[in-house]
């Protein structure tokens, strides 16, 4: 790192930059189960069994109220079809509280193949890291004392909005990470639902909201591959013909406008996949 303050202020938020990069693609490419070495896995699975004792309860609680809500009178249980239909219904909400657990791992799998799959064909995100052009750094290097008071001004502002988009978006990451674990600790609930023929619908879109969750990882991988593209095409050229000042302030905003589409992107992967879904 140069011995410039200017250069290693710039230099100190682009390395910030970089690793939270580097986290994100570490992050949507782990599992659950792995991540922190399995720890946070362990309470989930406790909570989750812990919540199938209320799993079973409002498994009879929502067949007793279908049971109810669709019968006209007691002759209808005299035909096979209707009661299978309802001890079907009761016996499919029952295995799925058993083994919630094992359906949400499942589902994870299933979406995390398409991320892994992503991530592999496509590459890494070198072309994602941020680097501070030479001829930057010589213009900064060489400005006299009166020029650099302007440019401190200018790496502050600059430096302190590039990490502050840097931790806004690996808090976007980290908040989908956790609604993984949030959705699997609570499956038992929902999935109940699934012995009513009105309540149904509760357990059908927890299981298309957990699906989203998921697939976030896929917009997550595509939106840094996007981002590592454009931003190797639209690199910006320093301008050697403008003061040291201006070059910087002008460097600094075409690299914090690339920065801004990524982090949106981000932030925007659940209202793309709820609009891909349906949600």
């Amino acid at each position: 790192m140069s011995d410039n303050w200017v250069v290693a202020n710039i230099e100190s938020a682009f390395n910030t930059w970089n690793d939270k990069m580097t986290e994100i693609w570490s992050l949507v490419t782990t599992s659950p189960q792995s991540f922190k070495g399995g720890g946070i896995w362990s309470i989930i699975t406790s909570i989750n069994g812990g919540l199938q004792a209320i799993g079973y309860a409002l498994l009879i609680l929502f067949f007793a109220m279908s049971i109810f809500k669709s019968t006209a009178s007691f002759r209808d249980f005299q035909r096979p079809e209707y009661a299978l239909k309802h001890f079907i219904r009761f016996l499919a909400a029952k295995v799925a509280i058993t083994y919630a657990l094992d359906i949400m791992t499942t589902i994870y799998t299933i979406c995390g193949g398409v991320v892994d799959s992503i991530a592999g064909s496509l590459g890494g995100i070198g072309g994602a890291a941020v680097t501070l052009p030479s001829a930057v750094e010589t213009a900064i290097e060489d400005a006299g004392f009166w020029a650099s008071i302007p440019l401190w001004l200018v790496t502050i502002l600059g430096s302190l909005f590039i990490t502050v988009m840097s931790f806004i978006m690996i808090m976007s990451v980290y908040g989908r990470f956790f609604k993984l674990y949030m959705y699997t600790a609570l499956a038992p609930i929902p999935l109940s639902s699934f012995a009513g023929e009105g309540t149904s619908q509760v357990g059908k879109s927890f299981i298309k909201s957990y699906i989203g969750v998921c697939l976030e990882g896929a917009v997550v991988i595509l939106a840094c591959l996007i981002f590592s593209a454009y931003a190797g095409a639209s690199a910006p050229a320093p301008d050697s013909g403008l003061t040291t000042v201006t070059m910087v302030w002008k460097y600094l905003g075409e690299v914090i406008f690339n920065m801004l589409v990524l982090v949106g992107l981000i932030k925007g992967a659940d209202n793309i996949i709820r609009s891909m879904l349906g949600l």
